[in-house]
């Protein structure tokens, strides 16, 4: 077997900004495993909040596909901690053995049918209070918005994207940056601006004080929740996880933790990075099972890959068997 590995850099448009720094584009990492004719595809985005970035997150990948058997599978995880590096392995593996078995990847995981089109939460990114109105106006009809805030006019912006688009549900992402005392003034006013999830608004290490909080909406965990081993560590913490591949580690941990999750009564929101839809293919076979789906990372570049189905105005996904995942 032959592993390609390769960065590529995808202008993200308008720029996006979150409470921990802005980036006009959108650094991926792809991995590409050839097998006697048959080519597995898969893509991650290293993310410094957990200690990664492109050099090291390639040099992982590149080390451990220097010891790849040609019979290497995908119910083999790759020995690497859950993260990026294991998630484009992961994905990889998954896609050349839809293409080895001749099956999608759907049936390869015991699903009941291919993933339908769904329709994604669309993201106002951090801005003054009148852009992130604006950009709310923009949006055609959304159903669900999530609108990126620091600890700072957080108030201010959410209410101005609840004047905007009244009609939809909002999450209210503060990337761990609001203070205890913040989080205890602004949760019980957050109902009357249309919001219905609040994601992480302290720190992971933190959180701890969400241990019988009174929440007006329920809570969910990001930074909180990486793999199956974060169940503990939540309990009584999180109403909700945000389940990532490039934090599971790949779409093989990523199926047990929806089943995981749906067993402790924990529900779920499928979540991404900003990448192209080679990342997002694989999630889309977590979104039957997902409360909500915030999957609109390529919705947010300047162009995606060629093969993407995805209809940028209305917000709604469509799979691509050209992409990834098809015999």
């Amino acid at each position: 077997m032959k592993a390609l590995v390769r960065a590529e850099s995808w202008p993200i448009r308008g720029g996006f900004r979150i409470a921990r720094g802005a980036r006009a584009v959108a650094e991926v990492i792809v991995v590409e495993l050839h097998d006697g004719g048959h080519i597995g595809r898969g893509e991650c985005v290293p993310y410094a909040r957990y200690g990664e970035s492109v050099d090291s997150v390639r040099s992982s990948i590149e080390a451990f596909c220097a010891g790849f058997r040609s019979s290497c599978a995908r119910g083999e995880r790759p020995p690497l901690p859950a993260g990026a590096a294991r998630n484009a392995i992961d994905c990889a593996l998954w896609d050349l053995e839809a293409k080895r078995a001749g099956k999608p990847a759907w049936e390869l995981a015991g699903l009941g049918g291919p993933p339908r089109d769904v329709h994604t939460m669309r993201t106002v990114s951090l801005d003054t209070v009148e852009q992130m109105r604006a950009a709310a106006a923009r949006l055609a009809d959304p159903r669900v918005i999530k609108v990126k805030v620091d600890g700072g006019q957080d108030l201010d912006r959410i209410a101005a994207v609840h004047d905007a688009s009244p009609n939809a549900e909002l999450v209210v992402d503060a990337n761990e940056s609001w203070t205890t005392e913040q989080l205890a003034r602004w949760l019980p006013r957050l109902p009357m601006l249309g919001v219905a999830v609040l994601e992480q608004p302290l720190r992971a290490g933190d959180d701890a004080a969400l241990v019988g909080l009174e929440r007006a909406v329920p809570i969910c965990a990001d930074e909180s929740f990486h793999d199956r081993r974060s169940f503990a560590t939540i309990e009584g913490r999180y109403d909700m996880v945000n389940i990532k591949l490039d934090k599971t580690g790949g779409l093989s941990e990523a199926l047990q933790c929806v089943e995981e999750a749906s067993g402790v009564g924990v529900r779920v929101m499928v979540g991404c990075m900003v990448s192209t839809s080679l990342a997002i293919e694989p999630a889309l076979l977590l979104t039957a099972d997902a409360e909500y789906v915030d999957l609109d990372g390529p919705l947010l570049l300047e162009t995606d890959r060629e093969g993407a189905r995805h209809d940028r105005d209305a917000g709604v996904l469509r799979p691509s068997s050209s992409i990834w995942g098809a015999p």
